[in-house]
């Protein structure tokens, strides 16, 4: 079992403390009572496809023996116009760099990430069309 809290700080601030420990803090913007001091806790939920999906890549393209020295993930959202705001497209865009990359093997764990491995993306998946695609930087 996983767990969380979130505590009321003030204003539309809250701290999220996670179980193995991590804090962070969320605020909302001035125009909802808060004051900008933190992520959005929707926000969060893309980092955290992004987390998910990027730890997947990496972990697949290590076990590949492919040479990464860096992965981005750049991640682009739409929301519903009307309450609830949910997500309804998310797109994800992974910038993998490195010495001598297959892309045949990076669009592999692309895939595997989408389609197999990354809780996050299959949860929210469910709610919004995802789409993944990437780009391979060589590096000299």
């Amino acid at each position: 079992m996983m767990k969380c809290r979130v505590k009321w700080l003030d204003h539309m601030s809250f701290v999220g403390e996670s179980d193995s420990g991590h804090s962070v803090v969320m605020d909302s913007g001035p125009d909802s009572g808060g004051r900008d001091l933190g992520v959005r806790p929707m926000e969060m939920l893309l980092l955290g496809l992004g987390g998910c999906t990027s730890i997947d890549v990496v972990s697949i393209l290590h076990k590949s023996r492919q040479q990464i020295s860096d992965c981005e993930a750049e991640i682009e959202a739409e929301r519903a116009a009307d309450v609830p705001r949910v997500f309804t497209k998310i797109h994800v865009h992974f910038i993998v760099s490195g010495r001598g990359l297959d892309p045949a093997k990076v669009a592999r764990a692309v895939e595997l990430t989408a389609t197999k491995y990354c809780s996050a993306s299959l949860m929210l998946g469910k709610a919004a069309e995802i789409t993944h695609d990437f780009e391979v930087v060589e590096l000299d």
